[in-house]
Formats: structure tokens, C-alpha cells, sequence
């Protein structure tokens, strides 16, 4: 099988059925998604395929790349781009396999393949029996196309995995960012396309298909004592961001029939078990991965940046501005995905093609060093602005983004005194999580904030970048309202004792003086001109 010539993965058809095509079939107007049985492969898949384009078949500049948006090409086209790396895309035979050491491994033993999923317990977990929620051998048996499948996701999200089991290139479960277009049922290559990114914008060497700087399973891994060399940004081509190999891996693929565990599909080749050994390649230094934002110390701008990763209670608004908005001032510390800053600097273009705005599409895994927390996946608006308004925006959407943060903080620092005897310090109780409040409180302000953004863009339209004070009121009054809101429903919704009342009551007193007189409430107000409103308890 080598995976940009034969049918392997699952595709999402126009009328709702799913079929097995080849990788060429992405520009069929009636194939709109992957379909895939796991969120995670989900979004390996959408890797894959943008990874691929951007290597063989990246546009020239904007205009080659709008041209491609309007009209896929055709399926001979693009065959003849997927042929100039079918060597590196096998998945059998006695030459590199795509994504899998070079040596045979042989005098490692084998383990089940079971353990090659992300959240699958490690070794420890299963010795000491503390896989309680995640059993170990929840799928024994895997057919070769998801067996694949679940070895580019792990090189591509791959987490600490103990000594010498490296993390991936962006870190252990990176985040990843991907725009998608407004209509749902807009074609697959739509979606994909929009993610690859001109040469013009994104200027690099052209690329070398038969060399390891691109495709590191081409060559034995180089190691330095038999331990993994540390590899930079300057020691390869940048198309190695969509290829790299931190894990090695030898698949044992069998010719028998079974039954997939994964999709409850037939087959004639599965894998049951697989190798690994230690000491892949250890990516170090600045990497900058085209699909996902990153953030440095404005105050060391010269130490190493750091990929975005997935946290807890998925994404919501308070990081909004470094997944959609870049900015080219190094005091900021942040830049979004370089594909989405290749969408803005293409908004005239797109904007003819399509009357409404794209989607952000962003997702990983919550990991906690070799442990997966949870898989979070969440679509955010992503305005059509222009680089030049992006940089008088963003100091504007940060403020109001840290006026939420700090009104929630003071929102949920008043319900734990009300709640609890020791006055929400945690000294008489063990730690509590509050993130229940949190996510409450960004997904009822959530419509706000971007209503706040598109008077935000609208504003700048007309060269004042701006709110003015009866917009910067009404998002002042949708924190207030919710915060009280939130206290009254989680610390007032019950009587309770006589003692509990008086010392909730005096919480909801202190959160309300907060609300209309703490230090960035009052110097929002006059920032923005506003009328100071008389307390309301």
C-alpha cells in the first residue's frame, strides 16, 4: 500500500456515505471530509493531506493559490505531484516506510499495538494496575490503513513517553489551528486548501524529495553514542515541520484476514503489534509549524519560543487573539498559525470568493507530561481583517479580553468564600477545581466578545480602531450581569444556615463593590468615558 497512490482513507461523500479513495481524490467537488472513526486521526488526517500539498503542490504566489481555491484541479494533475513521493510513502516492503525506523528493531520485543494510541496507560500504569479508566488492549488489532494512521498521529502529537521516547517537534500534544470555510457542506479541498500557503508568502528552498532533511525515515537515524542527536531548525529543509519523527517504530503487518478493532471492518492486512526503541530524533530549538501559534518572552525575545498546546475546557475566547490575530510587534510574545496569517494577507482575494467569513477550526490533546487529559476540539469566528487593522486591533482585544479574565477571577475568588468555612484560601481542604465556573462564565460572554470584535473591525474600517463608549458599556454590562449571575446561581441557589447566609451575602457585597469600583473596572471606565452607575447589591 503507499499511501498517495492506493485507496486508504475513508472519505465523507455530498449524500452522507462514506467511501475508501485514493489521496487524489481530495479535488472531487463531491468528497466534502475524511471520515475517519477517531477525533484524533480526524485532525492527523487533515495534517496529512495539507502537509502533502504544501510539499508537492504548494501554489507559486496569491494568485496561483486563488485560482486553485476557485477551481480544484484535476485528479490526473494532482497524481502526477503525489508521484514525485510515492518512494517515501509506503507502508510495505523492503525499502523506508513511510514514518518507521529504517532498522528492523530485531532484538526489541514486541508490544501490542494498543500502545501506540495517545492515551493508551504506559508501562508503569498497567504494571502497578492503576489503568482504571483507560484500559490497557482496547484495540489488539488494527487494519494496516488505521494502524498508519495511528503512527502519523503519534509522530505528529507524540507526547513524553518516558527515557528517550521523545516529544514531537511542536512539543507534547500540540495545539493546532486550521481555517475552514463558512459552509458546512463546502468541498473537502476547500477545506484544505485553504490552509496551504503561497510560496511567495512562505519562501523557502525548493525542496529535495529524496533527501532526509525532508523525509527523515529515508536514512538510519543518526545518533550521536547511540543516544539521539539534537536537531534544529537550520539542520533541514522547513517542509521537515509536517514530517518529523520523533518515535522509533517498526510495524509488524500481517497477511491474514481479521477484523479491524478500530473501525469493525474486514481485512487482509493487519498489524497486532508493533517495536519501538528509544532515542529518535530530539527536536530543540525555535520550530515554527505553519498550523499552529506560538509564544515567546518578550522580555528574553532571544530564548526559544514555544508551540501553543491543549488545555483544559478546550478553547474559548481568552486565547482568541493568538490563534486569529498576528502581529509583528516582537513586544506582543505571540504569533498566530503562519497559515492563518497567510488567510489575511489573502482577505481582498477571498473575500470575492466567498460572501461570508471563515471558521478557526482548532484542536490537540490536554496532555499532562506521558498522560492524555482529555482531546478537545472547538470552532471559533475568524474575521476577514487586514494585516494593517490587525495591529491597531490588538491591543483593543486584549484589554477586553483581560477585563473578563480579571472580573472572572474576582467572580469565582467571592463564590469559594461563601462557599467554604476557611474563606476559599484552600488551607482546611484539599485543592479544588473550579474550572466548571470558568467555563461557565467564557461561554455565557462568548457572543458578546465577538460582537465586541466585529465593532472592533468595523470601527478600524473607518481609521478608529477604537470602541466607543456606548460599545466599550455595553461589554462592561455583559461582564457585570454575568459574573452576579453566576454567584447567585452557585452561592445563593439554597437557604442553608443562618451562619452560611450572612457569610455569602457579604461575598456577593464584596463582588458587587468589585464589579463597579475595583482598580480595572474604574480604569476602564475612564479609558472609555463611561457613565459610572450607582451600585446595585
Amino acid at each position: 500500500m503507499n499511501l498517495v497512490q492506493s485507496p486508504w482513507l475513508p472519505f465523507r461523500l455530498q449524500d452522507g456515505t462514506e467511501q475508501v479513495l485514493p489521496m487524489t481524490a481530495i479535488c472531487d467537488p463531491n468528497v466534502v471530509d475524511f471520515a475517519l472513526p477517531r477525533a484524533d486521526f480526524q485532525g492527523a488526517a487533515y495534517q496529512f493531506a495539507i502537509g502533502l500539498l504544501q510539499t508537492v503542490f504548494a501554489p507559486q504566489d496569491k494568485y496561483d493559490w486563488y485560482d486553485l481555491y476557485e477551481q480544484a484541479p484535476d485528479a490526473d494533475v494532482l497524481k502526477k505531484a503525489f508521484d514525485k513521493v510515492t518512494h517515501a510513502f509506503n507502508t510495505v516492503g523492503d525499502g523506508p516506510i513511510f514514518m518507521q525506523d529504517l532498522e528492523l528493531l530485531d532484538s526489541l520485543k514486541y508490544k501490542s499495538i494498543s500502545a501506540l494510541l495517545i492515551e493508551s496507560p504506559g508501562e508503569n500504569t498497567q504494571k502497578e494496575n492503576k489503568d482504571h479508566f483507560v484500559k490497557r488492549g482496547n484495540c489488539s488489532l488494527m487494519s494496516l490503513e488505521m494502524a498508519v494512521i495511528s503512527l502519523f498521529t503519534l509522530q505528529t502529537y507524540a507526547p513524553e513517553g518516558g527515557q528517550g521516547h521523545l516529544t514531537g517537534l511542536r512539543g507534547g500534544g500540540p495545539l493546532t489551528t486550521l481555517i475552514l470555510p463558512q459552509k458546512v457542506n463546502a468541498s473537502l479541498w476547500q477545506r484544505l486548501w485553504l490552509n496551504v500557503i503561497d510560496r511567495d508568502f512562505w519562501r523557502y528552498s525548493d525542496p529535495d524529495f529524496s533527501s532526509v532533511d525532508i523525509f527523515p525515515w529515508l536514512s538510519p537515524i543518526r545518533l550521536n553514542n547511540g543516544k539521539a542527536i539534537d536537531l534544529f531548525p537550520a539542520d533541514v529543509h522547513p517542509l521537515h515541520v509536517f514530517w518529523a519523527m520523533p518515535r522509533r517504530v517498526r510495524l509488524k503487518i500481517e497477511s491474514v484476514d481479521g477484523v479491524c478493532q478500530m473501525t469493525g471492518k474486514a481485512s487482509n492486512r493487519v498489524v497486532a503489534e508493533y517495536k519501538t526503541k528509544n532515542y529518535g530524533y530530539n527536536y530543540k530549538g525555535s520550530w515554527l509549524h505553519p498550523l499552529t501559534p506560538i509564544k515567546w518572552n518578550p522580555k528574553k525575545p532571544e530564548d526559544d519560543s514555544w508551540c501553543l498546546k491543549g488545555q483544559q475546557g478546550g478553547f474559548t475566547y481568552k486565547i482568541w487573539d493568538v490563534l486569529a490575530l498576528n502581529s509583528n510587534n516582537q513586544a506582543e510574545g505571540q504569533k498566530c498559525a503562519k497559515a492563518i496569517s497567510s488567510f489575511h494577507s489573502l482577505v481582498s482575494e477571498f473575500a470575492q470568493a466567498q460572501s461570508a467569513s471563515p471558521r478557526l477550526w482548532a484542536f490537540g490533546y490536554d496532555m499532562k507530561t506521558m498522560a492524555a487529559k482529555g482531546w478537545y476540539s472547538s470552532e471559533l469566528p475568524l474575521f476577514s481583517v487586514s494585516p494593517e487593522q490587525q495591529e491597531d486591533m490588538l491591543y483593543q482585544v486584549k484589554d477586553i479580553q483581560h477585563l473578563a479574565a480579571v472580573t472572572l477571577k474576582q467572580c469565582r475568588t467571592e463564590i469559594t468564600k461563601a462557599w467554604f468555612d476557611d474563606g476559599g484560601s484552600g488551607k482546611k481542604t484539599p485543592k479544588r477545581d473550579m474550572s466548571f465556573i470558568d467555563l461557565a462564565f467564557w461561554q455565557r460572554t462568548e457572543t458578546a466578545f465577538y460582537n465586541v470584535v466585529q465593532q472592533l473591525i468595523t470601527n478600524s474600517a473607518k481609521n478608529d480602531p477604537y470602541l466607543t463608549t456606548e460599545q466599550a458599556d455595553i461589554w462592561l454590562k455583559a461582564l457585570r450581569n454575568t459574573a452576579a449571575d453566576l454567584f447567585d446561581e452557585y452561592a445563593l441557589s439554597e437557604l442553608g444556615s443562618e451562619r452560611s447566609m450572612a457569610k455569602r451575602i457579604k461575598a456577593r457585597q464584596l463582588l458587587t463593590a468589585w464589579l463597579y469600583g475595583g482598580k480595572d473596572i474604574k480604569r476602564f471606565i475612564s479609558e472609555h468615558k463611561i457613565e459610572q452607575q450607582k451600585e446595585v447589591v
